[in-house]
């Protein structure tokens, strides 16, 4: 099968995807997450009405903007990408909901302190993870509260870093080495879940979607398909065999570090 060396429109990838997903369940995410997880984990965290809520990392913002519209709150999205985040500013805007953007790359995380961080789905990219962990302390109050998914186990071995598309990006974490590392900058786990089964349900189904695009485009399928495809199905081999995990976090800021 002959690739395409052009990327596939966002809005044809956004129907593909939103084709993976049960109804309701599919919010613009980029990732393994339903929309009932995005709004459970926010109101474990504590999200509602007048609290401040940095999300990181926020890209066209379809987690964090449906975490404004149902349960309220102040709302800051930063991410490093300025297409992403003037989609998310349009997207804001057409749905009459008063949430702020700005393009940062992270860390550092911006100037001021905030209720509730939130880093849905891209702990993963981050290599130093202590240095981010640091961040969002500093950025909470005593009594604030981080929520954030993480792609748990060991790292990836040279093999699989050549089968992984973009693995720069890709950086679990032991689940020992996680813990320390929130001790160590004062974050208490105040709940937590292994979201592991479901999402190797949520990226099987993506990765029916995305080959049954790929088989209707036969001779010309554009190379961010195959390599969405190759992702999708080592993701789905490693949490299928627990090669990995995926965990659910609300952690606490307690006292001073």
């Amino acid at each position: 099968m002959r690739t395409d060396e052009r990327a596939l429109p966002d809005e044809a990838l956004g129907h593909i995807r939103g084709s993976a997903f049960a109804a309701g369940e599919f919010v613009g995410q980029e990732s393994f997450m339903t929309a009932g997880e995005i709004i459970a984990l926010a109101r474990r965290a504590g999200v509602g009405p007048g609290v401040s809520v940095l999300d990181v990392c926020c890209g066209a913002a379809g987690p964090g903007l449906s975490i404004t519209r149902e349960l309220g709150c102040t709302y800051l999205g930063v991410d490093a990408n300025p297409a992403s985040v003037a989609v998310a500013r349009d997207r804001a805007r057409a749905a009459g909901l008063a949430a702020r953007f700005e393009v940062a790359r992270i860390p550092p995380l911006p100037r001021g302190r905030f209720d509730v961080v939130l880093l849905l789905e891209t702990m993963l990219a981050f290599r130093d993870k202590q240095r981010v962990l640091r961040e969002v302390a500093t950025a909470l109050p005593v009594g604030g509260r981080f929520a954030f998914t993480v792609e748990e186990g060991a790292p990836l071995t040279d093999a699989e870093r050549n089968r992984m598309p973009e693995a720069d990006t890709v950086w679990p974490i032991p689940l020992p080495e996680l813990l320390s590392s929130l001790e160590a900058v004062g974050l208490h786990i105040r709940w937590r879940a292994d979201w592991s089964r479901s999402h190797a349900a949520t990226v099987g189904a993506l990765v029916e979607a995305y080959a049954a695009t790929a088989s209707r485009a036969g001779t010309a399928v554009p190379g961010s398909l195959v390599e969405l495809l190759a992702s999708h199905r080592l993701w789905s081999d490693w949490l299928h065999q627990g090669r990995m995990r995926k965990l659910a976090f609300v952690v606490e800021r307690i006292g001073s570090r």
